[in-house]
């Protein structure tokens, strides 16, 4: 080192020490006083002038230090050597295995990526923005993501003053809010935030939330003994390879109540979401499901409120609403549009997809890659489509109100609820009730007007008027627990059969024969089928043919409001078409369809056709298919097809001449063709014969039923009899209130007993009785008398040729087993009796015998007087 940078360091040295002394030191005086005239050259000033910051001359000399570092351990990268890097080198050639992760990552799906790409492209955004708003925030880069991979955005202060709050306010300020990710409960969702349900719903935090509890109510939602509902129905569905998942609406109500009134008012947001965890669910339990099918759909059932279709109005729009009724009509399934996509002619991009609404067609008109206007073309290929199909729903005939016309409502089934129905089933439709805009119909009335419409969410169809087990009750015919055990209680009773019939149409007296036929005919056989290939039918035909006045239409008017399902017909307001299918087109789609008529409509029930001798020859041929095959099959405008028409048919006619004659026999007494009377099981001959005796009791019971069915004689209006009696003395009153109350007990226990005589069984019990033996009791021909049924075949035959009536065939043989089939229905036993098979031959007997000319009846009844006498006497 030179004297001078030695010299320097000592003075540097000397000026710390005095830095260190204080300033009243008497030592705190400078060494030498420089002049700078009189400096010397190279004196310690000039080497200060040169460093004017002042540095330390180690400063000066770590650059030499560092230059002299390089250059020792500098290697030439591009000398001889180079190749020798590439060696092996054990040391140095291995890494970490820990925090590797080896695992094969599978390829996402198109719908996968597209959503990632969008979670990207909105944290990108957030990030930006962020970065524009927060410039003076160091962490302004460095922003933390929520679970849905998205930036928490900070809270910033309004003011700088705002750092000087106290510790609690700095921490609410500092608090990470983000109201977009923000999760709610269960119980703040009931606090509407918004002008309706529907904006509500639609929030980002709002439908995340939804989302959530959703999920948690299709995997935690349990029965009574402990085991997942939809945990079981999801891995049905995944073995089935469906597209549906039914959910229960009373479940949702029992464990998210406010999701169901969510459900209820805002159903097209509710399923959108729905859809979404029933996919994310069922991918829990089949990872791969998506490729089977893109969504699965939420169908709802067992919605409490079930409405008429002429009960719908305003204020069931946009809402979910259950309707019951008839398909009269259905479309052809067609491909609607979904997402659709398009492609720019100028740049050939693909733009899309974009969601297709029901209502508008989806129109574009700018290109985000090029800039142009168009034009653009459909892209047939990318674009999605959903199956679409219109039914015509009617009111059921039985629950229009009389004088009324049947309302109708069209209803669109999508996806996988085409072709669930076909004309003639009663179904049950869970749907969103909706506007739809008709120009037609506002070019009729002049102002704005929209049709309606109901989008299906489910389909149920009920099976002769009963809905599923594990839905309550709501059919009219239904039966409870308590009433089924009524029910097996009174099939024991002995005289149970004679009950039934008594109980039939009991405001009309006598005609015992009519109500035998008419409660064999409720009651009904029991249909087959041979080796899949030949039905027998078990429905039974009755036809009431007799003098004017003896109460057949009233018979068949007790019939309609008694089953289950009816349709009432009259022989001249009823063509073949009415009666069969007509085919029409469709004023939309210009394709022809198919329109059930009344025997399509009456499907597993009963049809009433009163005047059925007034109908013309054409239009009755037309139902003797579905009289026998029960089936009409269509061969009209390009459209071959079979309806079934499984019902029973009860006609009632007149003779020619207005009354009938006993000197002649049936075919001259009404002008119906031996086949059709063939396909009659019970021929019921009504004569108006003058007794005296019979007569007067015929008046006695007309005058009777006239006096207790007035309506002034109801019980109730008895207790303003003595209404402007208000000043007498309290007690009084009290005695004279017991005193009515006791004479209504009389009088309603005088018209219970009164009931009981003229109907042993109640109405409404009946009803039900014959409705539960049709759905549960399927009798059995076991061990029954072969040889009595073959003689009396042989006898009828015979007797037949005989006399000249009409004649008998094997369908009168089978008419004979049905009958005891639905006798044996009546006492619900699974076997038929040796005891029902002689009712039934006595119910054929007599019904052949009472359709003879009186000069050959009583010698009928003397020969066939051994199947019936045994019987009578029983």
């Amino acid at each position: 080192m030179s004297d001078s940078r030695r010299r320097r360091r000592e003075d540097n040295e000397g000026s710390d020490d005095d830095e260190r002394l204080p300033p009243s030191s008497p030592q705190h005086v400078p060494e030498r006083s420089f002049d700078p005239v009189s400096s010397p050259i190279g004196s310690p000033i000039e080497e200060d002038m040169a460093n004017p910051e002042g540095e330390d001359d180690e400063i000066d000399e770590n650059p030499d230090l560092e230059e002299l570092e390089e250059q020792m351990n500098e290697v030439d990268l591009m000398g001889d050597d180079m190749y020798a890097d590439y060696g092996d080198d054990p040391e140095k050639d291995r890494y970490d295995v820990e925090g590797l992760d080896e695992e094969a990552q599978e390829e996402l799906s198109l719908d996968q990526r597209r959503r990632v790409d969008a979670h990207l492209n909105e944290r990108d955004r957030l990030l930006k923005n962020s970065a524009y708003m927060d410039d003076d925030d160091e962490d302004a880069g460095a922003a933390q993501l929520d679970g849905m991979g998205l930036p928490i955005q900070k809270r910033r202060r309004r003011r700088k003053y705002d750092d000087g709050m106290n510790s609690d306010e700095d921490l609410l300020s500092d608090m990470e809010i983000d109201p977009l990710a923000e999760e709610l409960t269960l119980e703040s969702l009931s606090n509407v935030k918004a002008n309706s349900y529907s904006e509500w719903i639609t929030q980002p935090n709002v439908s995340r939330t939804i989302a959530r509890e959703l999920k948690s109510f299709l995997l935690e939602y349990t029965d009574e003994t402990g085991r997942s509902v939809y945990g079981a129905r999801i891995r049905v569905l995944g073995e089935m390879n469906s597209e549906s998942l039914e959910v229960n609406y009373r479940h949702l109500a029992e464990s998210k109540a406010i999701l169901a009134l969510f459900l209820a008012k805002c159903p097209s947001e509710m399923l959108k979401i729905f859809d979404l965890v029933a996919m994310e669910a069922t991918e829990l339990h089949y990872p791969e499901y998506a490729r089977i099918h893109s969504e699965i759909h939420v169908r709802i059932s067992d919605f409490p409120t079930i409405h008429n279709l002429r009960e719908l109005r305003e204020h069931n729009l946009n809402s979910l609403v259950r309707v019951t009724g008839v398909v009269t009509r259905r479309t052809g399934v067609f491909p609607q549009l979904k997402y659709v996509k398009f492609n720019c002619l100028k740049c050939g991009s693909v733009l899309g997809p974009f969601f297709q609404d029901s209502n508008d067609e989806i129109k574009i008109s700018f290109c985000t890659n090029c800039k142009s206007k168009g034009p653009f073309s459909l892209n047939g290929e990318k674009t999605l489509y959903r199956n679409y199909q219109r039914i015509t729903l009617q009111e059921a005939p039985g629950t229009v109100p009389a004088g009324r016309l049947p309302r109708h409502r069209e209803v669109i089934l999508l996806a996988d609820l085409v072709d669930v129905s076909k004309p003639g089933e009663e179904v049950e439709v869970t749907g969103i009730y909706k506007n739809n805009y008709d120009g037609n119909l506002n070019a009729k009335n002049g102002f704005p007007v929209f049709a309606t419409i109901i989008e299906a969410n489910s389909v149920k169809r009920r099976e002769g008027g009963m809905t599923s087990g594990d839905e309550e009750g709501l059919d009219v015919f239904g039966w409870t627990e308590e009433e089924e055990r009524e029910f097996r209680k009174m099939s024991r009773d002995r005289g149970i059969i004679d009950k039934i019939i008594s109980s039939m149409a009991p405001s009309i007296y006598g005609h015992r024969d009519i109500k035998t036929a008419i409660a064999c005919s409720l009651f009904s056989g029991v249909p087959k089928n041979v080796n899949g290939k030949h039905s027998i039918r078990g429905d039974i035909n009755v036809l009431l043919l007799g003098d004017p006045g003896t109460a057949k239409s009233q018979i068949l008017k007790y019939v309609e409001k008694t089953a289950h399902r009816a349709v009432f017909a009259t022989g001249q307001g009823a063509s073949a078409v009415g009666l069969t299918a007509s085919v029409r087109k469709d004023p939309i789609t210009k394709e022809w369809t198919l329109e059930g008529g009344a025997l399509v409509l009456a499907d597993k029930g009963v049809c009433l056709i009163d005047e059925f001798d007034k109908m013309n020859d054409q239009d009755r041929t037309s139902i003797h298919e579905a009289m026998e095959q029960q089936s009409i099959s269509i061969s009209k405008a390009g459209i071959v097809t079979t309806l079934q028409a499984r019902c029973s048919i009860i006609a009632a006619a007149n003779p020619n001449g207005g009354r009938y004659n006993s000197t002649l026999p049936l075919a001259q007494n009404i002008s119906l063709t031996e086949p059709i009377l063939s396909r009659f099981d019970i021929l019921c001959v009504v004569r108006d014969l003058v007794d005296e005796e019979a007569d007067e009791r015929l008046a006695t019971f007309v005058v009777d039923s006239h006096i207790r069915s007035h309506p002034d004689n109801e019980p109730e209006s008895e207790e303003n009899k003595n209404a402007e009696e208000i000043d007498e003395p309290l007690d009084e009153e009290v005695d004279e209130a017991a005193a009515r109350q006791s004479s209504r007990q009389k009088r309603l226990e005088r018209q219970r007993k009164k009931e009981e005589e003229v109907s042993p069984i109640p109405q409404e019990l009946l009803m039900k009785y014959i409705h539960y033996s049709r759905i549960k009791v399927y009798p059995k021909l076991h061990q029954m008398d072969m040889n009595k049924v073959s003689r009396v075949y042989a006898d009828l035959r015979r007797e037949s040729v005989t006399t000249g009536s009409f004649p008998i065939t094997v369908r009168h043989l089978e008419s004979i087993l049905r009958i005891a089939e639905s006798f044996a229905k009546m006492r619900l036993s699974e076997f038929v009796s040796s005891w029902d098979l002689d009712r039934a031959i006595k119910v054929v007997v007599d019904s052949f015998v009472e359709a003879q000319k009186i000069s050959v009846r009583r010698q009928l009844q003397r020969s066939f007087a051994i199947y019936t006498l045994g019987l009578q006497q029983q």
